[in-house]
Formats: structure tokens, C-alpha cells, sequence
């Protein structure tokens, strides 16, 4: 059995269908990432990988489990199995390399924002800092800090960025200490990625760069989708005004 790059992303669409996740729709629609099948014409089982996310779905399949893109550097990833067959497949296949946790996504409800809320949050920001949208030099700044790379990484060029992503960011001092920005993107939407620096944390800066973003996101009628890694990031979530949807089980492997 071989496994085959995907360009014609109608073939795997029904392996995926219902499954509202932003990553997904980022390949789907042809905006990010990369996708996989065990068939080009007819597969039962798929693969797409956008950023260190790589989401499963169809029938488990040992090969497309092991299937590394050629060009991808990063020997970490997050696997989100469709079933309890894809976990089993990833324990046997990965089994001292994968950890199993909980992440949680939140309901994609355009109604859920209160702005008049996030500006008050916004405007709380203390006096020593500044807020800005991230542009070209903080898109390099971001990037060249091992604790922010997140936040701009999956585009390749600041061109890029500033024509299919967006981001607010903190500095103290002139230097980058935290940032909200759009780790992935897809027709109508971003999924947002919140980094703080490690000395800074527990201050409330993730919270007014997450306000901020996501009043930009409503003012460019785009929907600021959030997936949870762990409860801290949920509680934060909630209290910019999103509600908990589900939880479900994600591996993150390291040796990929």
C-alpha cells in the first residue's frame, strides 16, 4: 500500500464531513497545509497536516500514520484521531512517543462576543506596555524568539502573513512579550494562538492581545476561532466569551 499527496481535496472531503475543525477547512479550501491519502481516486483513509497538527480521519492505517512530508523540519506533532481505531493505531504504532491528553473545542458561535466587554479589557492594559498589530518587524521578532515562534511560523514570507494572517502583540521596553495571532487561516476565519513570555506570564497579557484580536476578527467579519490545549487555555477562552463544545483526545508525538 503507498500513500499519495492529495491535490484535488474533493476526493478526501467525505472522510472528513461534519467535523468542525478550522484545520481541516484550512486544507480543504486550499489555504494551508497538506493532505494525504492511501488512494487519489477512491481513498478510505486521510491524512492532513497543518503547522504541528495532523488530523486523521476514515480507516486507521499504519502507513499513513508513519507518512512525514518531505520537507518538514519540526520531529513534533499533535495527532487528532476521527475514532477510537485511529488511537489504538497511533499507541501501537508510536507507543513510547506519544502522549495522550484532553484538548477542548469551544463552540463556533459568531454571537458569542460581547465588544463592548473586550474593549474594557483592552483598555485595562497597564501603563508600562504597549499594544500593537503585528507587522513586519514584529513578524520577524516573533520569529526570531524561540517562546513566540508559534505565533507567525506557518507563513513562510511576511507577505503572506499580511495577506491571510493577522496578530496583536505586547512589548515592554520595545521587545516582544506576548501576542495573539493567527496560527492557521481559512475562508471566513483564523484559529487563534495566544504566547507569552515565560517571565510575564499571569499578568493578564494573553487576555488583552486575545480581546484585541478577536474585536479585529468581528471587525473584519472573520470568525476567531479557539481550540484549547489544556484547561488554562479553556478558562482564558471562557473569559473572552467562548463556551466549552467538547472534549477530545489529541497525541502529541515527539520523534515523528
Amino acid at each position: 500500500m503507498s500513500v499519495y499527496s492529495i491535490k484535488n481535496k474533493n476526493v478526501i472531503s467525505p472522510l472528513f464531513d461534519g467535523w468542525q475543525e478550522t484545520f481541516i477547512w484550512s486544507c480543504l479550501q486550499d489555504c494551508m497545509g497538506e493532505a494525504y491519502a492511501d488512494d487519489l481516486n477512491k481513498p478510505s483513509s486521510a491524512q492532513i497536516i497543518v503547522g504541528d497538527f495532523c488530523v486523521l480521519a476514515g480507516s486507521a492505517n499504519h502507513e499513513i500514520l508513519r507518512n512525514r512530508p518531505e520537507n518538514r523540519q519540526s520531529e513534533f506533532i499533535i495527532m487528532v484521531p476521527q475514532s477510537k481505531h485511529w488511537e489504538e493505531a497511533i499507541e501501537l504504532v508510536f507507543q513510547g512517543k506519544a502522549f495522550r491528553c484532553t484538548r477542548y473545542a469551544t463552540k463556533k458561535d459568531k454571537t458569542a462576543f460581547d465588544k463592548s466587554a473586550l474593549q474594557k479589557i483592552v483598555s485595562q492594559l497597564p501603563g508600562e506596555y504597549e499594544l500593537r498589530m503585528i507587522d513586519k518587524a514584529l513578524y520577524e521578532q516573533s520569529l526570531a524568539l524561540q517562546w513566540s515562534k508559534d505565533l507567525c511560523g506557518n507563513y513562510p514570507t511576511y507577505e503572506d502573513y499580511r495577506l491571510n494572517g493577522m496578530g496583536t502583540a505586547i512589548l515592554k521596553d520595545g521587545e516582544l512579550v506576548s501576542g495573539a495571532s493567527s496560527y492557521s487561516f481559512y475562508k471566513g476565519g483564523i484559529e487563534i494562538e495566544i504566547d507569552t513570555r515565560e517571565d510575564e506570564r499571569r499578568k493578564g497579557l494573553a487576555l488583552v492581545c486575545g480581546a484585541k484580536l478577536i474585536l479585529e476578527c468581528l471587525e473584519r467579519g472573520l470568525y476567531p476561532s479557539w481550540d484549547a490545549h489544556n484547561k488554562g487555555s479553556l478558562a482564558l477562552a471562557e473569559r473572552l466569551g467562548y463556551e466549552l463544545d467538547r472534549e477530545y483526545p489529541a497525541y502529541e508525538i515527539t520523534g515523528f
